[in-house]
């Protein structure tokens, strides 16, 4: 009996991402990539004085570099980017399930991405919610940022520490949160409540913080699944925040300052 297309098709998906890999490039990302033992590790290139630079996390990593010539320098990224010296080939990291790490801080936040594509605006948002404690950055497997060397490079480590999980339906997940006791607030720039006051006398409480794309914003699914609509409040009319910044703002407002 011929299979169905749709079965067919799931399979292929299972055996793509099982053999998906991508390339980490920069100092940076490279090192911290090379000391986590969470991550996968399987082709390190490198020239001679990155070699020197990444000594200790190499020896850590328990990796054989390829060391190669800068002149003859050509690793299989985009040619524009900045690798300085070192490229590593990895697996994506595999963070579990949403219930695995949104459950244990005793007043958790995470932050919900709907179709945020951008992989320098999700790089920097992984950055701000390591810095301000988020338990996790949530994004959908199709119309989100997947794990690439660049987001990699702005995250600057981070992405080897931040919790980044890609769901299928942005709505269920929302839906599984608020069945966590999660208060999920969607940011919109029009909407007419703030962020504290949302939050006010609720700050022990998990929080979520879902953020749109620049331009379209939530969609409508998002907007009507929400608890909440709130705009961060802004002095003047200087129009929109870039969503990192945004995402860090909603971050920071929503922590328990006592």
């Amino acid at each position: 009996m011929k299979k169905p297309k749709w079965v067919v098709q799931k399979e292929q998906d299972k055996k793509a991402e099982a053999n998906a890999t991508l390339w980490l490039f920069g100092l940076h990302a490279v090192r911290d990539a090379l000391v986590n033992p969470a991550r996968e590790k399987l082709t390190l290139m490198v020239t001679p004085n990155a070699q020197i630079k990444l000594e200790e996390a190499i020896a850590e990593a328990g990796i054989t570099p390829q060391v190669v010539d800068p002149r003859k320098f050509h690793p299989p990224i985009d040619p524009g980017s900045v690798h300085q010296g070192a490229v590593l080939e990895v697996k994506p990291l595999n963070w579990g399930r949403l219930e695995d790490v949104c459950i244990g801080d005793s007043a958790p936040r995470v932050l919900l991405l709907d179709r945020v594509t951008d992989p320098h605006n999700v790089g920097a948002i992984l950055r701000s919610a390591e810095v301000l404690g988020a338990s996790a950055v949530v994004g959908t497997r199709h119309h989100s940022a997947p794990e690439t060397g660049a987001l990699a490079k702005t995250a600057s480590g981070a992405l080897e520490r931040q919790p980044y999980l890609r769901v299928r339906n942005l709505a269920d997940a929302i839906r599984a949160l608020q069945n966590m006791g999660y208060l999920v607030l969607g940011l919109d720039g029009e909407a007419t409540q703030t962020i504290e006051a949302a939050v006010e006398g609720k700050r022990d409480r998990p929080v979520a913080l879902v953020l749109g794309a620049e331009g379209p914003g939530l969609r409508e699914k998002t907007r009507e699944t929400v608890d909440a609509l709130v705009r961060i409040d802004a002095s003047g009319q200087f129009g929109s925040l870039n969503v990192s910044n945004a995402a860090a703002i909603a971050l920071y407002a929503t922590k328990d300052h006592s």
